[in-house]
């Protein structure tokens, strides 16, 4: 059935539901508002979105002389005498890099690193407004896997982490595991693990208003990349029985002998004794989809046949595998999600990268590890559940939320210590002290 199809189908049955699913109107031209935005809006303006700033006074002879040669010398050799001196005489404790390739930039797919600066440029944004993280965008012509492995590490000395950005999969598998095995700072692809975090959350939280838990329900997911498959693994270690995931690709369900080309990589490990062969086979008393695949992937039918309250997360962007209006049409008691800011239920990596870097950071840690990836899931859903607003529309905190940075910060930052990875002292009252300060001075920006 086609999408033109569905929605007149859906027209006319479940009509407050569907006002409430329904995209928010764009009152202005998108197109033209995003180049207005980025371009230079004034003459001291050069365009783009970041600056660097100078945090120490620069105004006397004596400044000069102590920011630059000859004073300059005396924190090289001391951060040469113990390298971890970098991070007290230096920016590296509060500087990320956004690294990219460009080869699967935000739906649009292998446009290239110079294209994909834009999008770099965002998260940057993103991790100074949201955690008051320093963050370069670094774009690197290479797809070489082996080279940018390299180029990559001869970058680390520079910073207190890295941040892997739309890098494509499998690609994306081997370049993540082998920095982290190489570096001694976090490595975090956000695609993957990222995009895992809020959906583990937000699907906590459904099963929750469905009457329902991770260890008893039938799971199918189309896609079978970087995301889903870290989607996967993650909700796998919080409690998902690995034995009840159907996983599709675009030949359709991954299945024992299957024989598919690729599928002797990550796929292999989600192969299923089945005889189910499409998306619409598997889906037939499923009690979750979860899209990170295509538009139209899934049609009402295909949602009818899934179990009573069945939870729909369409992530494909910038089109869902099915519209929420035509999910609720097909079956009221079904709740969704999309990776939209139009409708409700929005999946956005934003909701936990500031927040796990400023906790890694801050502790010290080596590395971002699974017990740190579990405390953010756990408190973004605390967070929700804990709005007066909760329920199937508001399954997830929005991106403005204030209590983002104490809650998930401090969350990750006590699972570094508990999972011993933390290199640094904690005093869980001074640190949400200090979490506490840094919010409202970024609110008040």
């Amino acid at each position: 059935m086609s999408n033109q199809t569905q929605m007149q189908a859906a027209s006319g049955s479940t009509s407050t539901q569907q006002e409430q699913l329904a995209p928010a109107q764009t009152e202005f031209n998108l197109q033209e508002a995003a180049l207005a935005y980025h371009r230079a809006q004034h003459s001291d303006d050069i365009g783009g979105k970041i600056e660097i700033h100078v945090t120490k006074p620069v105004a006397s002879q004596d400044d000069l002389a102590l920011a630059y040669s000859p004073g300059v010398a005396v924190p090289c050799l001391e951060i040469e005498r113990d390298p971890a001196l970098a991070y007290q005489y230096t920016a590296k404790g509060n500087l990320v890099a956004v690294i990219t390739n460009g080869t699967a930039v935000l739906g649009l797919g292998n446009i290239g690193a110079l294209a994909g600066k834009p999008v770099m440029e965002g998260k940057a944004v993103l991790f100074k407004r949201f955690a008051g993280i320093d963050a370069f965008d670094i774009e690197i012509d290479e797809t070489d896997p082996a080279k940018l492995i390299e180029t990559i590490a001869s970058l680390h000395p520079t910073f207190g982490g890295i941040n892997l950005e739309d890098i494509k999969a499998p690609e994306c598998f081997e370049i993540e595991r082998a920095l982290r095995s190489r570096l001694s700072i976090p490595v975090f692809h956000d695609d993957q693990h990222g995009t895992a975090i809020v959906v583990a959350a937000g699907l906590i939280n459904a099963l929750q208003l469905q009457g329902k838990t991770l260890q008893n329900v039938k799971l199918v997911c189309n896609g079978a990349g970087a995301a889903a498959i870290a989607c996967l693994e993650l909700l796998v270690s919080l409690g998902l029985d690995k034995r009840n995931v159907v996983v599709c690709d675009s030949k359709g369900v991954i299945y024992t002998g299957r024989g598919a080309k690729g599928d002797d990589g990550e796929k292999a490990l989600w192969a299923r004794d089945t005889a189910a062969r499409t998306v619409g086979d598997a889906l037939v008393g499923a009690d979750v989809f979860l899209g990170l695949s295509g538009p139209g992937a899934v049609n009402q039918d295909m949602v009818r046949s899934m179990a009573a309250k069945p939870v729909v997360f369409a992530l494909a962007n910038p089109e869902p595998e099915i519209r929420p209006e035509l999910v609720v049409a097909a079956v009221p008691e079904a709740i969704t999600a999309t990776g939209r800011s139009d409708y409700p239920n929005q999946v956005n990596n934003a909701l936990c990268f500031p927040y796990l870097f400023r906790a890694a950071l801050d502790m010290g840690a080596a590395q971002i590890n699974e017990e740190m990836k579990k405390a953010a899931v756990l408190a973004l859903a605390d967070l929700a559940r804990a709005d007066e607003a909760f329920g199937k529309n508001k399954l997830l905190p929005t991106l403005l939320d204030k209590r983002l940075l104490e809650s998930v910060s401090l969350r990750v930052a006590q699972a570094a210590v508990e999972s011993g990875i933390a290199r640094r002292a904690f005093d869980a009252k001074a640190y949400s002290a200090r979490l506490a300060q840094l919010a409202r001075k970024l609110n008040a920006a």
